[in-house]
């Protein structure tokens, strides 16, 4: 379709989000580049190979309580009122002997449990035990916390501070792991400037908002130079970063008379979806050339972060090998009713406060897609499904923590 024709049509018809995300995610294939990192760099990065323990933890039988080293057989029928002596001895443990140990230390040879100081009393060169053990007790054997070829995590599982601790114990000290997913972002406005902006100048906010959103989620970001709405220009820009693993474009997505992105990517490649229904930023358009997924987000700062949100987080993270967790939500009671066109999936920008014990969402009062300051001044926004009308004050929703990094 020509942009006049694009501009005529409008977007009498719109792909519902979920049906959009999987169009595009279809068109997605992870990169194979890996390298190997050590451990203090691997926090959040995603394993490209099994991680297979290649050491027992422990290593070795050790006391699991600070007391005596024993042969559980020689404190049989001991009580508190008629407790068994054994002689205090060092090294190994022979029958009728005792060896002071602490939490964690190697267990003696010959010993096979411990009992805990507080069940002792030392007398002279004699330890009285007033409880028996068994064989075991109080005792953390070989391979206890984690057994030697152990299969520990998968390929695409993404490291957390815990794995690190964990993979240390075993004794790795390097993995590999996925390279990040690499992002061209290209903001397009003539009208764009970043600094001192004069009449009918705007200062460039969407290219900087989503290239450090790229770099939160785990990505690396190219933060292009503002691109004029010129479709040659456009396509040079394009083509520049299709070595890249994502292209995202803001700005120029819609089909007004200066709105050139879609058309140039339909002749570079394809336009998969264009204008999904959800509010604000149905203007979205997704796309692909030669292999390379192209995400182009509306002009307006809110509809771009939340398509950015919908659209561009899944598409990066599938293409750089990456899980795509949900994002964590807090309940909260509604405090002024959200309405919401029926069929449309609505994002509605609330702040969070505390009245008389209860958490309460509050709708913020400016709500337009090119109103920044209704977004960067939440705490989350509630997600209101096609198949609702919105919410009514009083009810309890889901604030959802859209800026949450990972």
């Amino acid at each position: 379709m020509s942009h006049d024709d694009l501009e005529h049509a409008g977007f009498k018809d719109r792909t519902r989000v979920a049906e959009a995300l999987e169009t595009v995610r279809e068109a997605v294939s992870g990169h194979d580049r890996t390298e190997r990192v050590a451990l203090g760099r691997a926090d959040g990065r995603t394993l490209a190979e099994r991680v297979v323990a290649p050491a027992p933890v422990p290593g070795y039988d050790r006391a699991a309580m600070d007391g005596y080293a024993v042969r559980a057989e020689d404190t049989f029928g001991a009580t508190g009122r008629s407790p068994t002596v054994l002689r205090e001895s060092e090294g190994a443990v022979a029958p009728g002997e005792a060896v002071r140990v602490h939490t964690g230390s190697d267990l003696p040879e010959g010993a096979d449990a411990v009992v805990m100081i507080e069940e002792t009393e030392r007398v002279g060169d004699d330890v009285e035990v007033f409880d028996a053990v068994a064989e075991g007790e109080n005792v953390g054997e070989v391979g206890e916390d984690v057994a030697e070829g152990a299969e520990l995590y998968e390929p695409g599982h993404r490291i957390r501070p815990s794995d690190l601790g964990l993979l240390k114990s075993v004794g790795v000290d390097q993995v590999t792991v996925y390279e990040p997913p690499t992002v061209g972002v290209v903001p397009t406005g003539e009208e764009l400037v970043q600094r001192d902006p004069g009449p009918g100048e705007v200062i460039e906010t969407n290219g900087l908002t989503v290239s450090r959103m790229v770099d939160r989620w785990g990505g690396v970001a190219s933060y292009r130079n503002v691109v004029d709405d010129d479709p040659n220009a456009i396509r040079a820009a394009i083509e520049r970063d299709l070595a890249k693993d994502v292209v995202v474009t803001t700005g120029g997505s819609s089909v007004g008379e200066r709105d050139y992105t879609p058309e140039v990517v339909d002749e570079l490649g394809e336009v998969l979806v264009h204008g999904v229904a959800l509010k604000p930023g149905h203007p979205v358009a997704l796309g692909v050339v030669e292999d390379t997924p192209v995400i182009m987000l509306p002009g307006y700062p809110v509809a771009c972060i939340i398509n950015a949100v919908q659209f561009l987080r899944p598409v990066m993270k599938l293409a750089g090998n990456m899980p795509v967790p949900s994002h964590p939500t807090i309940e909260a009671r509604l405090d002024r009713k959200i309405s919401s066109e029926p069929g449309t999936r609505t994002f509605a920008r609330v702040r969070l406060r505390e009245a008389d014990g209860e958490r309460v969402a509050e709708p913020t009062r400016a709500s337009g897609s090119g109103v920044l300051s209704s977004v960067a001044l939440a705490d989350g926004w509630v997600v209101v499904p096609e198949e609702r009308e919105g919410y009514d004050a009083g009810e309890t929703v889901a604030v959802e923590n859209w800026e949450w990094s990972a």
